[in-house]
């Protein structure tokens, strides 16, 4: 598997501005040129999962599209974002080349053949809640709904109240399922809703977790990335410096 066949995907936690946009976009395209990847280009036009009602959601459906279209046409990324509601999902797939359920709504069978019905690749992220082998029956309900592309996130398991652990076995058996079992490394250092109203986390465990994946067979990453992580509008914990992305993927592609 050469770098353009692996899998990362990489940028903000959610669509805050078009600035943030073209300054994350702008680096994805110069680590692409250095390192021979093809990063595809990751950022949420509304947190709908938000802990606190008074969180920022991001600019929603038309406005977020409209802002990651003008990403696709000027660097030539490919896009991936999450969809919530079954009815987003055929606005979203005449934009976005990867459609992602979100870990909490893995389940919702509506969802799921909603978004494989579009045509795109889906990216069913493992809920929190699931083993890696549960994840048969979301794969069945796209696969079976004319998915042609279907892939699998791990995101860590919940371990007592606000945290996660990571159980690496999960890469190895969801890669039973699908072929392609990508490592959130930065949703899986999160501390969920512990830290006052919203989701605490810990960045500096990233490398490692994203190391530990590629040793247990991963052949994808996902990286949320921020000039200015301490000061982002939603995962400001664990988002990875984007200033620190490319030695990481420098690391795994070794």
């Amino acid at each position: 598997m050469d770098n353009k066949e692996k899998i990362f995907i990489a940028g903000p936690c959610v669509i805050e501005s078009a600035e943030l946009l073209d300054t994350v976009a702008r680096e994805l395209v110069g680590i692409n040129q250095r390192l021979g990847t093809n990063i595809i280009f990751k950022a949420s036009f509304d947190k709908a999962n938000r802990t606190s009602i008074h969180s920022f959601r991001g600019p929603g459906l038309e406005r977020g599209l409209q802002m990651l279209s003008d990403v696709k046409q000027k660097y030539g990324l490919r896009l991936l974002t999450d969809i919530h509601e079954s009815w987003q999902a055929a606005p979203v797939a005449e934009v976005c080349d990867v459609l992602q359920i979100p870990a909490f709504l893995c389940r919702q069978t509506d969802l799921l053949v909603a978004a494989a019905k579009t045509g795109r690749t889906v990216n069913i992220k493992k809920a929190q809640f699931l083993s890696g082998r549960d994840m048969k029956y979301p794969v069945e309900k796209a696969r079976e709904a004319g998915a042609a592309d279907v892939w699998l996130t791990e995101r860590g398991n919940m371990m007592g109240y606000n945290n996660l652990v990571v159980d690496f076995r999960n890469i190895s058996d969801m890669l039973e399922l699908v072929p392609t079992v990508v490592m959130d490394c930065t949703h899986s250092v999160q501390r969920p809703g512990g830290s006052d109203g919203k989701t605490g986390g810990d960045r500096r465990f990233v490398p490692q977790m994203a190391l530990a994946a590629k040793a247990f067979g991963a052949t994808g990453w996902f990286f949320e990335v921020h000039p200015d992580p301490d000061h982002g509008l939603s995962d400001a914990a664990n988002m990875l410096e984007l200033s620190k992305l490319e030695k990481l993927i420098e690391e795994i592609i070794k």
